[in-house]
C-alpha cells in the first residue's frame, strides 16, 4: 500500500511565546534544532518503505512559509491545503482522505502533527510497521507514548486485547487528562499510554467511518473539497462550506466510537513542545542543568533555559527560569509555570498589541520586511527581496516612501517610469504613487525604506496587481 505523510500545520503555540507568533508559529520555527519543527516532522521519515510525496494543511496566512519550508529540504507536497478557519483534526483528515482517494484509491495516511519532537526516529519507523500490519487488518492505529511520569497535560490509552499482527492492542478506552493522583495509578497499574495524536489509517477506512459516525463532517467536507479552487501551488478551501463544518477531533469524532481502534505503544523520545519547561526537559543541559542558546553568559545559575535571539543576555544567581529574548520582547518565568504564558499572548491581544501576532521581521512571499526604528510620521524599515521576485503593483494614501539600496539590484516601477538602481543609490514614491519594487538579480535585494505621512500602517495599501494573489 502507498502511505502518504499528512502534516498538520494548524497550531499557533502561544504558549511558547515571545519565540512563537500568530504569523510565525512554533513549527515554522528551529527550536529544538537547526530545523524547523515542520521540516524535522517529514525529514524524520527518510527511510520508512513506499512513502509518498507529503500532504500539508495549514492555513492561508502560513502558506508560502510551508512552501518555502518544503523547498529548503528539497521536497515536493502533493498538495498544501488551506483551512479558511479552524475546525480541529477531523475536518483535516477528512479533506486529506478525500484528495489522497482521488489519485489513489489504496492511499494509506501517516498523520502527523507539524509540531512534536521525536529522538529515536529507528523506534519511531518501527512503530510504523507495526501500525501498518494492523491497518492491513482492517484497523485504525494510533501510537501510545510509553508514560515516563504521572502526565496530566495529556490524555491517555489504556490497551485492550492484543492483535494477532504483534505490538499492537485493541483500544479499551480512551481518558481524558487525569488528575495527578489517577495517573500515578495508570503508571503504576501499566497498560496505559499517553496519546499522541498521531495516526494511520487507510483512507477509504477513515471515509467509511466518518460516514457512520459523522457524516455531517464528512458531508461538509465534500463540499468544501468540491467548490474550493486552486491558487498557485495551494488549494484554497470553500469558506462556506468548511465554516459550516462542525468542529471535532479525530479522538471524539471517530476513535472512540468505532470498533476498529488500536494503539501502538512506542518509547521513542517524544514530547509535543508545548511549553518552554518542555524545552527545557528534551534540550542539551551543561553540568548546573542549563539549557543556553544563543549569546548568553551564565554565572551561578541552575536548571534554567536562557535563550537569545539579537542581543546579549547574562544571568547571575538564579534557578529554574525561563529566560527568552527577541528584539521586541522578554519573557522571564519561573520553569514550573509556563503553562501561563498564554495569559501574557491574551493580555496583548485586549491591549490591541501587536506582539502575539508579528516579530520585528516579517516573512512575505517575496522576502522579509524589518522595522528598524519607528517615530511621529516616520518609520524605517530594512526589507530583503528574494532573486527574482517582485512586490505588488501598489499605492498608499497616507504615506510617501524612500528607497536606497544597500546591496543587490532593484527595479523600482513608479508611476510611469522604470529605473534600475544598484548599491548606494536612492529613489523617492511620492504619496498616491502606483509603484513596484522587484529584484531582477541572482543576489538578494537589500534596502532601507524610510517612510512618512500621517498613517503608517500595513493596511494602507492598494494591490493593482500581485503575483502571489493576495487580497
Amino acid at each position: 500500500m502507498s502511505l502518504y505523510p499528512v502534516i498538520l500545520s494548524g497550531g499557533s503555540g502561544t504558549r511558547l511565546w515571545p519565540m512563537s507568533r500568530a504569523a510565525l508559529p512554533k513549527q515554522l520555527l528551529p527550536l529544538a534544532g537547526e530545523r524547523t519543527m515542520v521540516q524535522e516532522t517529514l525529514l524524520r521519515l527518510s527511510g520508512v518503505p513506499d512513502m509518498g510525496a507529503p500532504l500539508v494543511i495549514c492555513n492561508d496566512d502560513h502558506r508560502f512559509l510551508i512552501a518555502e519550508q518544503l523547498r529548503e529540504i528539497g521536497m515536493q507536497a502533493t498538495g498544501i491545503f488551506l483551512e479558511p478557519v479552524g475546525r480541529n483534526t477531523a475536518p483535516a483528515a477528512a479533506v486529506a482522505a478525500l484528495h489522497l482517494l482521488q489519485q489513489d484509491p489504496e492511499a494509506t495516511m501517516l498523520l502527523l502533527p507539524a509540531d512534536h519532537l521525536i529522538r529515536d526516529v529507528a523506534a519511531f519507523h518501527n512503530a510504523i510497521a507495526t501500525a501498518l500490519r494492523a491497518v492491513e487488518a482492517g484497523c485504525l492505529a494510533t501510537f501510545g507514548i510509553v508514560p515516563d511520569a504521572p502526565e496530566t497535560g495529556y490524555g491517555y490509552i489504556q490497551q485492550g486485547e492484543t492483535l494477532e499482527v504483534g505490538g499492537a492492542y485493541r483500544v479499551a478506552r480512551f481518558v481524558e487528562k487525569p488528575s495527578r493522583d489517577k495517573a500515578e495509578t495508570f503508571l503504576a497499574e501499566g497498560g496505559y499510554f499517553w496519546n499522541s495524536g498521531m495516526f494511520l489509517f487507510r483512507c477509504s477506512q477513515f471515509i467509511q467511518e466518518l460516514r457512520q459516525h459523522r457524516p455531517d463532517i464528512l458531508g461538509a467536507c465534500e463540499a468544501s473539497l468540491r467548490a474550493g479552487v486552486h491558487d498557485l501551488d495551494f488549494c484554497r478551501l470553500d469558506r462556506d462550506t468548511f465554516a459550516a463544518c462542525p468542529t471535532d477531533s479525530i479522538d471524539y469524532a471517530i476513535m472512540e466510537r468505532t470498533k476498529r481502534a488500536a494503539v501502538v505503544p512506542v518509547s521513542m523520545g517524544w514530547n509535543d513542545i508545548g511549553a518552554w519547561s518542555a524545552l527545557w526537559d528534551v534540550g542539551g543541559k551543561d553540568a548546573a542543568g542549563n539549557v543556553a542558546r544563543g549569546d548568553v553568559h551564565l554565572v551561578d545559575v541552575h536548571n534554567s533555559l536562557v535563550r537569545a535571539e539579537s542581543r546579549m543576555v547574562a544571568a547571575i544567581g538564579v534557578h529554574d527560569l525561563i529566560v527568552v529574548e527577541t528584539p521586541d520582547a522578554v519573557l522571564v518565568a519561573d520553569r514550573n509555570r509556563t503553562q501561563e504564558v498564554k495569559q501574557v499572548v491574551e493580555h496583548l491581544k485586549r491591549s490591541g498589541r501587536s506582539e502575539h501576532e508579528f516579530h520585528t521581521r516579517v516573512y512575505r512571499p517575496w522576502g522579509w520586511y524589518e522595522g528598524i526604528d519607528a517615530g511621529e510620521r516616520f518609520q524605517v524599515k530594512r526589507i530583503m527581496v528574494k532573486p527574482g521576485e517582485k512586490l505588488s503593483l501598489q499605492m498608499h494614501h497616507h504615506r510617501a516612501e524612500h528607497w536606497v539600496v544597500v546591496s543587490g539590484t532593484a527595479r523600482v516601477t513608479c508611476d510611469d517610469r522604470v529605473m534600475i538602481l544598484s548599491e548606494n543609490q536612492s529613489t523617492y514614491i511620492p504619496l498616491g504613487s502606483t509603484h513596484r519594487l522587484d529584484n531582477p538579480g541572482k543576489l538578494p535585494l537589500h534596502l532601507i525604506e524610510v517612510q512618512s505621512g500621517s498613517y503608517l500602517g500595513e493596511d494602507d495599501i492598494v494591490r493593482f496587481e500581485d503575483i502571489y494573489k493576495r487580497d
